[in-house]
């Protein structure tokens, strides 16, 4: 099915759910022995806070507290300060791929919260990258054009240190992290690309969700956003 314009992002909130479903059947029927696909949320460390103002409870030790005082004998070293705070599961899923328990790709659907302030591009940007940093494979999908001359692609590539031309919105955009290599003085990962422009009224492409530097699942994005787009009533 061809893209949608989806300039007013109207009926997204219905697309999203039924179409990372699909890609997680599709993804879960092609890996080999092993692997395991799943919807998963990413945390985050929060610290509860109302009115503007942390709502934490905090216990904190005067100035009579010695060393001496607080490893004497059995006791155990006491902190300076508690505060309580809160892991927040990110309420966006994203189709999460593992290999004996380890966290090994990821494919991403953009939704508009993801970047819509400031503060949201800065922590989506950051969550894609980091799992490139950490050696986790990456398939990210943004078929929303919002907004303009913003892109998660180009500001993952400059992250990356690569010269690679601009991949404006929408786009899909496959990363697999590989093989260590010697760049300068420093060690840095071998990272394969590949970038494809979407555009209204076109089919999406077929791309790469890679496993390891051999072996990866071709995600079809064209057959299951055609089976998300008619379980949502927009064919």
């Amino acid at each position: 099915m061809p893209l949608h314009d989806w300039k007013d992002e109207q009926g997204w909130d219905s697309v999203h759910p039924v179409w990372l479903t699909y890609l997680l059947e599709h993804v879960q029927e092609r890996l080999p022995a092993g692997y395991k696909a799943f919807l998963g949320r990413v945390p985050s460390l929060t610290v509860d806070s109302g009115q503007g103002r942390p709502d934490v409870s905090v216990r904190q030790w005067g100035p009579d507290a010695s060393p001496e005082a607080v490893t004497s004998g059995t006791g155990v070293l006491e902190p300076d300060l508690e505060a309580s705070a809160t892991f927040r599961l990110d309420p966006q899923r994203a189709v999460h791929v593992d290999f004996h328990g380890q966290l090994i790709a990821a494919l991403e659907l953009v939704s508009p919260r993801n970047k819509d302030r400031a503060d949201a591009k800065e922590t989506y940007a950051g969550r894609y990258l980091s799992y490139l940093r950490l050696g986790v494979h990456l398939l990210l999908v943004d078929v929303l054009p919002r907004p303009k001359g913003f892109s998660f692609s180009d500001v993952i590539t400059g992250g990356l240190g690569l010269d690679l031309p601009p991949l404006p919105t929408p786009f899909a955009a496959a990363y697999r992290v590989g093989e260590v290599v010697p760049t300068g003085d420093e060690l840095g990962s071998l990272v394969g690309d590949w970038r494809r422009p979407l555009r209204v009224g076109e089919p999406l492409p077929t791309l790469p969700l890679p496993l390891n530097t051999h072996q990866a699942v071709a995600v079809d994005l064209e057959e299951t956003y055609r089976r998300a787009a008619k379980r949502a009533y927009l064919d």
